[in-house]
């Protein structure tokens, strides 16, 4: 793609074919577009981005879309859409940056126009790029189970690819933030820039964890080399602090030369060699004139090439070209077998893996179901214990409850008598104003009187001197006259003026009436309250007293408590301690009787291997690493003896165990590796004796130690090592003994299974009556007719394959008929185990289904499967046989016959199903309307079940069909032509 967008200049084929592309249906597909596409975008044309803008629109749709799915690719190819979309806005609004970020110091000076907005801007701008690349970052990680090797697996590989592409921006993008910063400080004070380096600290942590993580990844190790960020950021502030930056390369070895290639070069140089040597040839019989220059007409008498002359010459060509084409085939076969056996190889260890982990699963579980029930009985004492305690904490609790309820009453009383004198100090006031009020109303009245006073005199003593004048003043009583009215009218002003102050004074007198009576009601409430007070500081010395005597009680109790808690954790501790001296001291007797066993002559017969050996040496020592970590959490708290009793009962039983596989195992080597091993046995239990009895004694469990119990275990596995047979797999002379080994015990399990199913008849008749009998005696019959006919089937197989060999070796043997035919002869074994298998499993369920505890669809299930069975050794027979061969009509017509008895099997089984079942019908007659409906939706509920059930079912069978499929492949050497 990337070379396509150089040649045609952009990038209109590429979204042409994504156009078609189901991105919306398909997360993986999506997701290896957008790593297309981030490629494209750093190393195509520099017209990709110009052609890819115009699609902004619909990554945005898709990213969004895919936003919605919380659950495996969804949400990856949500946020790298995002990514993509950033980036081409970047490279939109900043054309001067390349697609690959790959800038230098003046190049990115030249970008910003040294300009320091257009550098702050730009400074922005790289920190949202940025962001987005460490949040796809963080979503990969986060999407993968880091606790195991996920970088070497496919599917994590098809996830951490992209993260190359996110390394080489990043990487970029970190040193021109750097280097911007530094410029903007010099520019711009650092109060300003308080933002940028904040967003900065918090990148710079994300992206130097994503480098140390990603950096120990396999994946990445063999395709790029990861800068390492320096342990503590730039100091902005130091201008200085520029010059110690270090700009984080990013190196991507050179890929070595493919070794695929290698093959192909070797059969090139093949065909040259077998053209030249053709060439040589034709030269000895033509002339060496024809074959160097074929259109040399002189030395042919001057006369022109003929029909067969070309016809030749051409031949020639096709034989050339289809030679080519069959080493190249060739090749590519060579290649694909490799790949398969390695894959094979891969497959069987991680099975043996998984079997081993699954039996010490069993192990460890079977052994801690004891100690549950040992743990449940001394947790159920503590939990007595500690109700008693609780009980104790509740009733001080609740004292104090109360002592604080008591409490904040006293302070309400407090605050209530506070406001009581304030309110009384407020109403002093106000009296105290009514008074000075009064006082100032009396002396306005007593003015008022005295001026009265004052007009009364001066009206009178001009009465006086108008009579006494009256006679001199006669022309002046007009004036007079009018000087009297208007005294007259004075005076009636100033009598109602009085009028008007009585009645003031007379409302003033009321009012403070009011307030002398206000005063007295609140003098008594404040008595009242000075009563309650007292009362009630009475009442809380009285409680204060009470709850002091309680409290002391409560404390002596807490006291008892604390010691008797004291004494029984001490009593706890021995208990501990004695239950540990137990346990250590059985385990010392088992590792004794294992070294016992070592010497008893009735083991001497006993033979072991040095596979078993080192599995069982394997376990041990995984047991002493987790006896060594529950010891030393021992040590620190002697309230964890419950981790440390399960490891050393498991320590015992593994060692005691690998002492008797090693005795064992010595018995069958030879005798130097033999006294070796079993000196490193007897050492290897004298130092778990040692370890054991040290445990047993409280002053030296601390000094006790089993690194050299671990030292001797890793020297017998390297015995048990070098005792390995270092070839398991099957000669090819031995698969003649062997496919007779497999039919002769294919033809003696079904001879047993047919005596088994003959005694379980037997012990029908004598114990079932009536339909249990009727339906006991059909299946067991159809049984037994089944292994009738499976059993002219083997003679029949037997048969046709001896007159196979019989008919293809020749002068050679059977054995070498066998090593020559590998596959078919594995084939053949393959097909005889199954049947032997499968009548074994079809007499247990046979015998499950009489006794009551089977069901009648496994033993439906076992028939088809020996069905199957029959029918793949029916085709393993006959693959090499001859189509007229009367020994194949005879095993076709016992294959035939063993389908109409499975057939007979699984009628007999249905009938017994349908019979029993009948027999179990319910009685419906005594329920009500009400009962009948609710049993209706209840079997309307439970058929929905069983048919979601059914379906899983059934996909989960297909599944395990094609998975077996395919190992059985693996496994049998199948190959893509069918042939064996």
């Amino acid at each position: 793609c990337i070379l396509g967008t150089h040649h045609e200049k952009g990038a209109q084929t590429f979204w042409s074919v994504v156009n078609r592309l189901p991105l919306s249906g398909n997360a993986v597909l999506c997701w290896k577009f957008c790593h297309v596409f981030h490629k494209l975008l750093r190393d195509g044309h520099t017209n990709v981005l110009k052609d890819s803008v115009r699609y902004k629109n619909e990554l945005s749709d898709m990213s969004r879309m895919w936003g919605h799915l919380s659950e495996g690719y969804g949400q990856l190819c949500s946020i790298y859409l995002k990514l993509l979309r950033t980036k081409m806005e970047f490279h939109t609004k900043n054309p001067r940056f390349p697609g690959n970020l790959q800038m230098s110091d003046r190049q990115l000076d030249e970008a910003g126009e040294n300009d320091v907005n257009n550098f702050f801007q730009l400074t922005v701008e790289m920190f949202d790029y940025l962001e987005c690349e460490l949040n796809l970052f963080q979503t990969v990680f986060s999407s993968l189970d880091m606790s195991r090797s996920v970088s070497v697996t496919a599917a994590g590989q098809c996830r951490l690819a992209p993260l190359i592409q996110v390394i080489l921006d990043s990487s970029h993008l970190y040193d021109y933030t750097v280097k911007l910063l530094f410029k903007l400080h010099s520019c711009l004070p650092a109060d300003t820039l308080q933002g940028h380096r904040d967003r900065f600290l918090e990148q710079f942590r994300k992206l130097k964890d994503l480098f140390y993580r990603s950096s120990n990844l396999q994946y990445f190790k063999r395709l790029i080399q990861i800068p390492q960020l320096p342990e503590n950021p730039p100091n902005f502030l130091r201008a200085s602090a520029l010059s110690e930056h270090i700009s984080p390369v990013v190196v991507i070895p050179a890929e070595a030369s493919s070794p695929d290639s290698e093959p192909i070069t070797d059969l090139v140089e093949m065909d040259t060699a077998s053209q030249s040597l053709f060439d040589n040839k034709f030269d000895d019989i033509f002339g060496s004139s024809f074959s160097c220059d074929p259109f040399n007409f002189s030395s042919q008498n001057g006369m022109n090439k003929d029909d067969k002359d070309r016809l030749i010459e051409q031949l020639y060509g096709e034989i050339a070209a289809l030679k080519e084409e069959l080493e190249n085939f060739k090749a590519e076969s060579a290649r694909g077998t490799v790949q398969l056996r390695g894959r094979a190889s891969e497959l069987e260890a991680e099975l043996a893996e998984q079997r081993h982990l699954k039996q010490q699963a069993q192990d460890e579980s079977e052994f801690l179901r004891t100690e549950l029930e040992e743990l449940k009985k001394q947790r159920e004492d503590t939990e007595k214990a500690q109700r008693s305690l609780t009980e104790i904490e509740r009733r001080a609790q609740a004292n104090e409850q109360r002592y604080s309820k008591l409490k904040e009453k006293y302070s309400e009383l407090v605050q209530n008598h506070a406001d009581l004198l304030r309110k009384n100090a407020e109403v002093t006031k106000q009296v105290t104003a009514a008074r000075q009020a009064q006082g100032d109303v009396e002396r306005e009245k007593k003015e008022l009187e005295d001026s009265f006073q004052r007009v009364s005199e001066q009206a009178q003593r001009k009465s006086q001197e108008q009579a006494e004048v009256l006679d001199t003043l006669k022309r002046e009583l007009a004036a007079s006259r009018q000087e009297l009215q208007v005294l007259q009218g004075t005076l009636e002003s100033s009598t109602q003026a009085g009028a008007e102050q009585s009645t003031r004074i007379t409302g003033l007198e009321q009012e403070r009436d009011g307030l002398r009576r206000a005063a007295e009601q609140h003098g008594e409430e404040m008595a009242a309250l000075r009563a309650e007070l007292q009362q009630l500081r009475d009442t809380l010395c009285h409680q204060q007293e009470s709850s002091k005597v309680e409290l002391e009680t409560l404390q002596t109790q807490l006291r008892d408590k604390e010691s008797g808690q004291r004494a029984l954790q001490q009593q706890l501790a021995e208990e501990q301690l004695a239950l540990l001296q137990g346990t250590a001291r059985e385990a010392e007797r088992m590792v004794q009787e294992a070294l016992g066993r070592l010497e008893d002559p009735a083991h001497i017969g006993c033979s072991g291997s040095a596979d078993c050996l080192l599995s069982r040496t394997l376990a041990a020592s995984e047991c002493v690493e987790r006896l060594r970590e529950a010891h030393s959490k021992y040590l620190s708290n002697g309230a964890a003896v419950g981790s440390l009793l399960p490891c050393l009962a498991l320590f015992a039983h593994l060692v005691s165990d690998t002492l008797v596989q090693g005795s064992a195992t010595s018995h069958v080597a030879p005798m130097e590796p033999a006294d070796r091993l079993l000196e490193m046995c007897k050492q290897c239990g004298s130092e778990a004796v040692s370890y054991l009895s040290a445990l047993q004694d409280p002053s030296t469990v601390k000094g006790a130690d089993c690194s050299s119990v671990m030292t001797y275990l890793g020297r017998i596995s390297a015995i048990g090592e070098e005792l390995r047979p270092r070839g398991l797999d099957v000669k090819q002379e031995e698969l003649g003994d062997l496919v007779d080994k497999e039919m002769a015990a294919t033809a003696a399990a079904i001879e047993t299974a047919a005596a088994r199913i003959e005694e379980m008849l037997s012990k029908a008749r004598a114990g079932d009556t009536g339909v249990n009998l009727e339906v006991n005696e059909r299946i067991l019959g159809s049984c037994t007719g089944l292994m009738q006919a499976i059993r002219i089937l083997v003679l029949a197989s037997k048969d046709l394959q001896r007159e196979i060999v019989e008919s293809g070796r020749g002068a050679a043997s059977p054995k070498e008929f066998y090593a020559k035919n590998s596959r078919w002869t594995e084939g053949l074994i393959s097909a005889s185990k199954a049947v032997g298998w499968g009548a074994t499993v079809m007499v247990d369920a046979a015998d499950l289904v009489v006794q009551g505890k089977g069901t009648f669809e496994e033993l439906m299930v076992c028939s088809r499967e020996i069905a199957a069975s029959t029918a793949q050794l029916v085709a393993a027979s006959k693959v090499k046989a001859d189509k007229d061969s009367a020994n194949l009509c005879k095993l076709q017509q016992a294959s035939r016959a063993v389908n109409q008895a499975t057939a007979g099997v699984v009628a007999s089984t249905k009938a017994g199903k349908s019979q029993v079942e009948e027999k179990d019908s319910m009685d419906f007659s005594s329920m009500t309307l009400t009962q009948i409906k609710r049993q209706e939706m209840d079997s309307q509920v439970r058929v929905l079940e069983l048919e979601n059930q059914l379906q899983k079912e059934r996909q989960k069978l297909g599944e395990l069909r094609k998975k077996h499929y395919e190992l059985a492949g693996v496994a049998e050497g199948w190959e893509e032509d069918g042939e064996w």
